[in-house]
């Protein structure tokens, strides 16, 4: 690889890097990060349901894979990535308005907060 593609996937590394940053940084990196993840759920999704219309053997095929740990785990991900892609989302609409900009940084701690309140308790159901 020659020096400028380095230098672009160094650049590239670094717009998803929040370590020494605040808060601010912290947010920006995991709304594109969930971004990402759940564009690639998406596609899996539609995989999975075009596999699933394929008849009665795929179903239960899928059914048997829905039951594992690892699928439970996954499920449980995306989850997190939605509630903490959607609060934040609500977030950066606020502070587009111009309603909450002094506050954007005690409002991405709620998010957490209310991302990681709300994931535990559908963590819990989920394994019940």
């Amino acid at each position: 690889m020659n020096n400028n593609a380095m230098r672009n996937i160094k650049n590239i590394i670094r717009l998803f890097n929040p370590y020494k940053r605040d808060a601010g940084m912290w947010a920006f990196s995991l709304n594109r990060i969930t971004g990402i993840g759940l564009t690639i759920y998406l596609y899996l999704h539609l995989f999975v349901l075009r596999k699933i219309a394929q008849g009665p053997e795929e179903f239960n095929q899928f059914i048997q894979l829905a039951q594992s740990p690892w699928y439970v785990a996954g499920e449980l991900l995306v989850i997190i990535a939605v509630l903490l892609h959607g609060l934040n989302g609500i977030r950066i609409a606020l502070t587009s308005f111009g309603i909450a900009v002094p506050y954007q940084k005690q409002i991405y701690y709620v998010v957490i907060l209310l991302t990681i309140f709300a994931s535990i308790l559908i963590g819990i159901k989920m394994v019940q």
